[in-house]
């Protein structure tokens, strides 16, 4: 019972801060969206628009891009090559749209482009799937049964979910990165409309940010278990 207080009150501890934290950046995400969806930029530019003038710029011309359904549900898929944009972003032409819609695109260049950190990030892809779902279950069984070599396992597949959303960092910073870069040297929006995107893409990239903290700290929570059986 004491291992099972202790893991509840790590939990409070370490965890709780960290979810409030995601909720406050989700929140922000979506305030940030819902400010710059109402603003629409003078070039009368969609965000399907967009997306095609970045696939254009890197000399891209095996990726689609096609609508989906659902509120910031777009996406890049690499096995299909299809860039996916919702429906308030693929027809949309506020400074939201066309600042999510050319991030995608971004992706799409990282893959055209060989980008290191995205197949490192992609290595770590089934590892961190299986990590989800079975190390933490492991890692309580092991301090039920006081069996230290499977919460250590249960520790080792976490730490593949952690790396996962490590090497995710520099992947969504640089998609962003590439898609203010087209913006700016296409004149795709002026400058005041510019920074409404910066905003958008800003915030979305936090809710990376905070997802690698809450991992990181999840960790240390198994850390602290495992310590407790030495």
């Amino acid at each position: 019972m004491g291992g099972i207080t202790y893991y509840n009150l790590s939990y409070f501890v370490l965890i709780v801060p960290i979810i409030i934290i995601s909720l406050i950046v989700q929140a922000r995400v979506k305030s940030a969206y819902r400010k710059y969806a109402r603003v629409f930029n003078q070039r009368g530019i969609t965000g399907a628009m967009a997306a095609q003038m970045v696939l254009n710029y890197y000399g891209i011309s095996n990726v689609m891009i096609q609508r989906i359904d659902g509120e910031l549900t777009d996406n890049f898929n690499p096995t299909t090559n299809t860039i996916s944009l919702s429906s308030e972003v693929y027809g949309s032409c506020s400074v939201a749209a066309v600042g999510i819609a050319c991030h995608e695109a971004g992706h799409a260049a990282q893959y055209a482009q060989d980008y290191s950190p995205i197949k490192i990030r992609n290595s770590f892809i089934k590892p961190a799937q299986i990590g989800s779902r079975l190390a933490v279950p492991l890692a309580i069984l092991g301090y039920i049964l006081g069996f230290r070599g499977l919460i250590v396992f249960g520790i080792a597949l976490y730490a593949f979910i952690m790396l996962f959303q490590l090497f995710t960092l520099p992947v969504e910073f640089n998609a962003s990165s590439r898609a203010i870069q087209v913006i700016s040297q296409q004149g795709l929006l002026n400058e005041s409309e510019l920074g409404g995107a910066k905003a958008v893409l800003k915030a979305a990239a936090m809710t990376y940010v905070a997802s690698f903290a809450a991992s990181a700290l999840s960790l240390l929570r198994l850390l602290l278990l495992a310590g407790r059986r030495k």
